[in-house]
């Protein structure tokens, strides 16, 4: 144990590297110097608190400008580098924040796309991604994707990182790889993609259930024959309500997971929890207007907010998760976690969070901590009615989180301090 693990001292202390003030940064390189030499890797093995909400976070961005700043890692070595240095890293920051709740993930969309073959960008100071100019498959090739070897390269360096995961926390891990849709907007393009979708829908099927088949099905048997307790998330943003429409949404991406979840004995584990704006579903069409007739409105004949509620939760059984952009009550959710008998996730989006972006500080800081206190109320409501309903499971998804859906050396550590602080401070259940 050292001083900065007492909440709020590692945000304080953060805060400091991210003003450049030289002690900081300096007590920082002392602390990850001990971090990436295995010194508190005991530390990473005491298990989160069972009966609170928790605090959890996504942020690959933050290990990738540490590692940067600290060493001078570029975005290849920092995110492929080393697994156990990547994973103390990540661990590490998460216990600065006040997060006791372990976590790994990666570039997701990225990794997936090199294993096939895509050509990557690696910007200084940004995590990598698919060369927008260069597509790697097309009309008339889609079909060639064939099954990588996941003895090599980057599933080698993902079993590393997992490996090494379990070992240092004692935790079933995570395999984050990219939804059937959303891999091949990578590898196909996004635009090509959104066309095909619209005129060649059967198509675009066809060509999800070909990744299916010959990438992410082989890589599961893959990961589960080395982890069979272990977990599956997919990532689907680009399959996303708010970019496709919730009927493509269900009737293609989502439909292409049910394929990996229903044929599969491990389906059970393979879970998305990311798709995006639920909004939509409340939206209307406009009706062109002429010179003669004023602008109408009609109610969208998309799929209603329960419809698809109900197609997100078959790919998401254990919990329901309500993002930050889904801008919906937060009341639907609440209700239908108690409903369905899981627990509650609720996200803070990057944007919220964002020290670049906040135009008063001391009204933004308000704002976030009515919210944050309305947050761990509706967590906790949940999790005491599902336990009185007879739920028994208490480990994760167990009692539920706020979910930091980016955190980077960006972030407020203002804003950090009050939404983890009033998590700590009022997130103990009462069974």
């Amino acid at each position: 144990m050292f001083k900065e693990l007492e909440f709020p001292a590692g945000c304080e202390l953060i805060r400091g590297w991210q003003n450049a003030d030289a002690d900081a940064t300096a007590r920082l390189k002392e602390i990850f110097d001990a971090t990436l030499a295995g010194d508190y890797d005991a530390l990473f093995h005491q298990p989160a608190p069972t009966h609170m909400v928790h605090a959890s976070a996504s942020l690959n961005l933050f290990v990738l400008s540490l590692l940067s700043r600290l060493y001078g890692l570029d975005s290849a070595q920092a995110y492929k580098g080393d697994a156990k240095r990547y994973v103390r890293t990540s661990l590490m920051i998460r216990r600065l924040l006040g997060l006791p709740k372990a976590y790994l993930e990666w570039p997701v969309y990225a990794f997936t796309a090199e294993v096939l073959g895509a050509v990557m960008l690696y910007p200084e100071g940004a995590p990598p991604g698919t060369d927008p100019g260069i597509n790697l498959i097309n009309r008339d090739t889609w079909n060639s994707i064939t099954t990588p070897d996941f003895s090599q390269g980057i599933p080698k360096f993902f079993d590393e990182m997992m490996a090494f995961y379990q070992d240092v926390t004692g935790l079933e891990p995570v395999l984050h790889l990219t939804a059937p849709y959303s891999l091949a907007a990578d590898i196909y393009g996004q635009e090509p993609l959104v066309g095909a979708l619209t005129n060649e829908t059967e198509f675009v099927n066809e060509m999800l259930d070909h990744l299916v088949d010959k990438v992410l099905q082989p890589w599961c048997d893959h990961f589960f024959s080395k982890f069979p307790k272990g977990w599956v998330e997919l990532s689907d943003a680009s399959g996303s309500p708010f970019f496709i429409g919730p009927e493509k949404c269900k009737n293609v991406a989502i439909r292409s997971i049910l394929r990996l979840k229903n044929e599969n004995p491990w389906g059970v584990r393979v879970y998305d929890a990311n798709y995006r704006g639920d909004y939509v579903t409340e939206a209307f069409k406009v009706e062109r207007p002429s010179r003669r007739k004023k602008v109408v409105k009609k109610e969208s004949t998309n799929l209603t907010f329960a419809e698809l509620f109900d197609t997100k939760q078959s790919v998401c059984t254990d919990y329901v998760m309500r993002l930050h952009d889904d801008r919906l009550d937060l009341k639907l959710y609440h209700d239908r976690a108690m409903e369905r008998n899981v627990p509650l996730f609720i996200g803070i989006g990057a944007s919220q969070i964002d020290r670049n972006s906040i135009a008063d500080l001391d009204v933004t800081k308000a704002e976030i901590q009515e919210l944050t206190t309305q947050y761990v109320a509706s967590v906790k409501t949940v999790a005491h009615h599902i336990a009185a309903q007879g739920y028994e499971t208490r480990i994760p998804p167990w009692p539920g989180a706020i979910y930091f859906e980016d955190v980077s050396a960006e972030t407020s550590m203002d804003l950090m301090e009050i939404i983890v602080g009033t998590v700590l401070r009022d997130g103990q259940l009462d069974c």
